[in-house]
């Protein structure tokens, strides 16, 4: 592990005072349990209407989850001014299947009422139907005022991007979104095309002026050199990246990329937490040709979802997605989100030891052709 506690290139911090930075996230930045002046809106008898008729957030205003301040801890998302709570729902798993909206919707309800204040879809997600944007959808229009609203675009010209935006408002049944992200950013090509003239980047100016959108951000799994460039030339928001305790085994994120998102003051969300299960110790592997992708799993992870969770939260994220398959490991998530406390750097070390020989399958989203 000695040459992963080096500086990386660029003149970026070390990975201890990466974990330092972590620590610090955890212990200074975390409010335990915010007072209920922090954590609620405005008193009187327009702020409680407002609550209790689960009227749509204002586009200048941040949604409000009553729930949040003694439901789990909460950081920073970067210079927006929001207080995110640690968990946050990713709208995969359960809620990108089709028609599964007596599993989906309930699943949705149940975060919100568990205090999560954050939750996370895309244009991509349930295939053309947009599945994950319709299940969303149906909660949002009674309950738009206790979420921090996030969805994405996979188009990189303008005007595909715009489209996308125009369907996924409609879907969430919502004026604007909180956060409009690119979807990812794999290769160097993304990003020119996505600065390019007629780029997509012209589209999240207009919807921004526009009041569509109220912050921008993107995401990646691939690659971090190609976030990091993209973050360069542009002032994001956010940045949403994958990132896992076997992370340090390839391409790391951690190194590479956080701690110039960490430097630039973005908020930071964590995905991949537990690798779509393949880095937990009850990991069945489906049989191979039912895997899609060329990096298979064949064999079980070796980690608990707290593990896996308490490891990411160590770092110097604001909160970490993760997509449920049932009400049962959403409450497992938020309880283990709940009783967090950050991890020393050998818990640290010694997590990111027991994940390596399931580095490769944990990893699968980076690039691992040259």
């Amino acid at each position: 592990m000695a040459d992963r506690d080096e500086k990386t290139k660029d003149g970026a911090m070390e990975r201890r005072d990466l974990l330092k930075l972590g620590a610090a996230a955890a212990a200074g930045l975390v409010t335990g349990r915010l007072g209920a002046d922090q954590a609620l809106p405005a008193k009187g008898p327009d702020a409680q209407k407002r609550l209790d008729a689960g009227t749509a957030a204002k586009p200048g205003a941040h949604p409000v989850n009553p729930r949040t301040a003694e439901a789990m801890p909460t950081r920073n998302l970067g210079k927006t001014g929001f207080r995110v709570g640690l968990f946050s729902l990713g709208g995969q798993a359960a809620l990108e299947k089709p028609s599964n909206e007596a599993v989906a919707v309930p699943l949705i309800e149940r975060a919100l009422d568990l205090g999560v204040n954050y939750v996370d879809t895309s244009a991509r997600y349930g295939g053309e139907a947009r599945w994950s944007e319709q299940y969303f959808g149906q909660v949002m229009a009674r309950r738009r005022n206790e979420a921090f609203l996030a969805t994405k675009t996979h188009e990189r010209t303008r005007d595909g991007s715009l489209r996308l935006l125009e369907t996924s408002l409609k879907l969430l049944k919502t004026d604007h979104v909180d956060l409009w992200q690119l979807h990812a950013m794999s290769t160097m090509d993304d990003v020119e095309k996505v600065f390019a003239k007629g780029g997509a980047l012209e589209a999240f100016r207009e919807a921004r002026e526009q009041k569509l959108v109220r912050f921008l951000g993107l995401s990646g799994h691939t690659d971090p050199a190609v976030l990091a460039e993209a973050i360069r030339r542009f002032p994001f928001d956010t940045i949403l990246l994958a990132i896992n305790a076997a992370d340090p085994h390839h391409l790391p994120f951690a190194s590479e990329l956080l701690p110039l998102a960490v430097e630039k003051e973005m908020g930071i969300i964590g995905m991949k937490v537990p690798a779509r299960g393949r880095l937990l110790a009850g990991y069945v592997p489906p049989p191979l040709e039912e895997q899609r992708g060329k990096i298979k799993a064949t064999r079980p992870g070796t980690l608990s979802m707290p593990e896996a969770m308490r490891y990411v939260l160590s770092l110097p994220v604001s909160t970490v997605i993760v997509g449920c398959d049932s009400v049962t490991q959403l409450e497992e998530n938020v309880a283990i989100a709940r009783g967090f406390t950050p991890l020393a750097r050998t818990q640290m070390a010694a997590l990111e030891t027991k994940a390596e020989p399931v580095a490769k399958q944990s990893l699968w989203f980076h690039r691992w052709e040259a």
